[in-house]
């Protein structure tokens, strides 16, 4: 990014942004509706409508986005349940490579996928579609000033004015399109305490998914080396990235972290990982919902069942006996 031509609009990324124009078109138009409305209600047209319009463009988007992060974790989670099946299909045919055990391999494989309703991609699907929809937010948000200064063509609803009113916002007390390096003391201190909190949701999300979805049986060192990589390179990345953005992508950057945050969460709640202390903690929850439900319609607990089978079938022993039925053998009748 520089003061005078619009990086993102040259090279590679410019054909890619190209062909995202639609949906950056439809987010400026999302974002100038919330703008209006919050405007409506009796707030300042400069200042935080702009910040409230972002914040807000942010769940519209994580909202429209969900529907395919829950599908992608439907997927998954099938996709874990039929481990132990794939893994024996897999044995099966382990160490033949001759074309008749490849093609048994492959139709054993579809069969058991069509049979369990699932997609191999689709746990993975959802969640590459959803890269673009964020790449088209970044996008906008940072060609704006370029607008505001003639520098680029208008995009969508942020024309030349608009672009100017957004320029023009403070939050914080700090102008929306001010970087680290542009800002003020007071600004750099903000600026600051927002990269800090973006660093901080995208570390916790990290740490809060290997503690509690992680099953002890699948970490080796590899896995172990991996994870503390994730852990601590990409926050310290953000600290480099943060400083050089402007303030308003840092807001959207913030209100997304701590979207993606809840989310996870949501997820290692709704879809841990089998083996790991959500799932077991999750099978515990389960267990006792359900002997609510049946509390609460008269039945018996699963515990009280238990034992009422465990009763029947000791009477059953004791009324026919140890002695094993013989089988009955068919009649076949002969034709004369």
């Amino acid at each position: 990014m520089n003061s005078e031509n619009f990086l993102l609009d040259a090279g590679i990324w410019g054909f890619v942004y190209k062909i995202l124009t639609p949906i950056e078109w439809l987010m400026t138009w999302v974002m100038w509706v919330l703008h209006k409305l919050f405007t409506f209600i009796g707030m300042p047209e400069h200042g935080i409508s702009w910040a409230l319009a972002i914040i807000f463009l942010v769940i519209v988007v994580q909202a429209c986005v969900f529907p395919l992060y829950y599908k992608s974790m439907k997927g998954m989670r099938a996709m874990q349940a039929m481990q132990p099946k794939m893994m024996k299909i897999q044995n099966k045919y382990k160490g033949k490579n001759d074309p008749a055990s490849k093609e048994a391999l492959q139709r054993e494989m579809m069969k058991l996928y069509k049979d369990n309703n699932a997609n191999p991609a689709g746990s993975c699907l959802p969640m590459l579609l959803q890269g673009p929809v964020f790449m088209c937010m970044f996008y906008v948000l940072s060609a704006i000033p370029y607008i505001a200064r003639g520098k680029r063509s208008p995009l969508g609803a942020f024309d030349v004015a608009t672009a100017e009113s957004f320029s023009q916002s403070t939050y914080f007390g700090v102008k929306i399109t001010d970087s680290f390096t542009t800002a003020t003391t007071t600004g750099k201190v903000v600026i600051g305490i927002f990269v800090a909190l973006m660093c901080a949701c995208l570390w916790y999300m990290q740490f809060y998914s290997m503690r509690r979805n992680t099953a002890p049986a699948s970490v080796n060192r590899q896995s172990q080396m991996m994870q503390k990589a994730m852990l601590w390179v990409f926050p310290i990345m953000y600290i480099f990235s943060g400083v050089a953005m402007p303030f308003a992508v840092l807001i959207y950057w913030l209100a997304n972290n701590i979207c993606n945050l809840l989310r996870t969460m949501w997820q290692v709640h709704e879809f841990p990982t089998p083996g790991s202390p959500a799932a077991e903690a999750k099978e515990i929850r389960d267990h006792n919902n359900e002997n609510k439900k049946r509390e609460k319609e008269g039945r018996p607990s699963l515990e009280e069942e238990e034992l009422i089978k465990a009763k029947q079938e000791a009477e059953s022993r004791v009324t026919q006996g140890f002695q094993r039925e013989q089988p009955k053998r068919k009649n076949r009748g002969r034709k004369k």
